[in-house]
Parts: C-alpha cells; structure tokens; sequence
C-alpha cells in the first residue's frame, strides 16, 4: 500500500517505512507529525481525492533538521563589469513514515 502527500508544495509517494528529505517544518526532532492523503493505491483499490481524502492520513516521525550543501550562484551581466557569487544551502527536514491510516 502507498499513497501519495502534499508537503511543501511538492507531491510525494510514499509507503512505511519510507525515508524522505523534505521542506522545513516547523517541528523538533523525534516529534510526530500528520500529512493530509490525496490519494491512497493498494490491494486491487484506487482512492482518490478531491483535494484530500477525507479520514485518511499518513504519520511520520521527525528524524533531523539541517541544511543541505551548499551551492553556489553566480550572476553577471555580460560587457557591463558586473558580477556577484552567492551561496545558498536549503533547509530541509528528514523523515521517516510510519503508519498510512486509509
């Protein structure tokens, strides 16, 4: 059985025991915390939802918090002796799913 959440404005597919990077939440290590379903598939049945589906959710635990590798940006503008180098390292939240309640 799998389904499929919405987190961060990014759809995932998901099954137990999965272990996923996501966008930052706002919530510590170790805690639990509840996705909305828009669609749930296993065992020969399709159920999809219209946003959500209604009483089915997915809960995960908070495994950490960081931020990923840093990047680096660079713009210029061409003949015009401009230029700047910027960093950036997105934060993200790791977790693991734990039950998916359908």
């Amino acid at each position: 059985m799998f389904a499929v959440i919405e987190t961060g404005g990014k759809q995932y597919k998901v099954q137990q025991g999965d272990e996923l990077y996501i966008e930052k939440l706002e919530a510590a290590d170790g805690d639990t915390v509840t996705f909305p379903v828009q669609a749930l598939f296993g065992e020969g049945e399709t159920k999809v939802g219209a946003p959500v589906l209604e009483g089915a959710s997915v809960t995960a635990k908070v495994l950490k918090s960081g931020k990923a590798k840093k990047i680096t940006v660079f713009t210029y503008k061409p003949k015009k002796n401009s230029k700047r180098k910027m960093g950036h390292r997105q934060p993200y939240t790791k977790v693991q799913i734990e039950a998916i309640n359908g």
